[in-house]
């Protein structure tokens, strides 16, 4: 088994937390983890980006040309990146900010889910990048549902663990938006 990740949105919208907690949960999990965040300079607003593999077996090198499923969170990384995304592969975008226009690749799945909507829906902006964790690990069965929701304890600073039942509900409603039927 082997699952990779590449994960890009802009500073801000938590890609590199949604990155560890898919790390953190993998190895909850048992399995062996590459997690390689990148980043720009700017704190907030320049581009964000992640790659996580996760895999039975050893995992060689995190660096991932063509990834096997992407989530794109905003147009700069859709125009970028999801042209990049293996045949056979899936694209998960968050039309809140993406138009994907007359992109159209008949060799991937695009699922498109409207994630700002949905987190401002629960309550709160931030969690966009839970409720697009929780479509990845629900569309691909990298990681149950459950398993987030224990590794959010250890990528969450003890200060925020207030939070993590919304954010168990922003990984649910991802879940739910994927169009798969995996569950808890």
């Amino acid at each position: 088994m082997r699952h990779d990740v590449f994960i890009s949105g802009f500073g801000g919208q938590g890609v590199l937390l949604a990155g560890n907690l898919l790390g953190y949960a993998a190895m909850g999990e048992g399995k062996n983890v590459s997690f390689f965040p990148s980043y720009g300079v700017e704190k907030r607003g320049g581009a964000a980006m992640c790659t996580v593999v996760i895999a039975d077996g050893e995992v060689g090198s995190p660096v991932v040309g063509n990834p096997s499923v992407s989530v794109i969170l905003n147009q700069t990384s859709f125009d970028k990146y999801a042209s990049r995304v293996k045949p056979g592969g899936v694209c998960i975008v968050n039309t809140s900010l993406v138009e994907v226009g007359d992109f159209s690749r008949s060799d991937i799945e695009l699922i498109p889910i409207p994630m700002n909507e949905i987190a401002m829906q629960l309550g709160d902006l931030r969690m966009v990048n839970m409720v697009a964790v929780g479509a990845y690990a629900a569309k691909t069965g990298a990681v149950s549902l459950q398993t987030l929701e224990g590794a959010l304890r250890e990528t969450l600073p003890e200060r925020n663990h207030r939070f993590i039942p919304a954010n168990v509900r922003a990984i649910e409603a991802g879940a739910q938006r994927s169009g798969s039927s995996f569950s808890k």
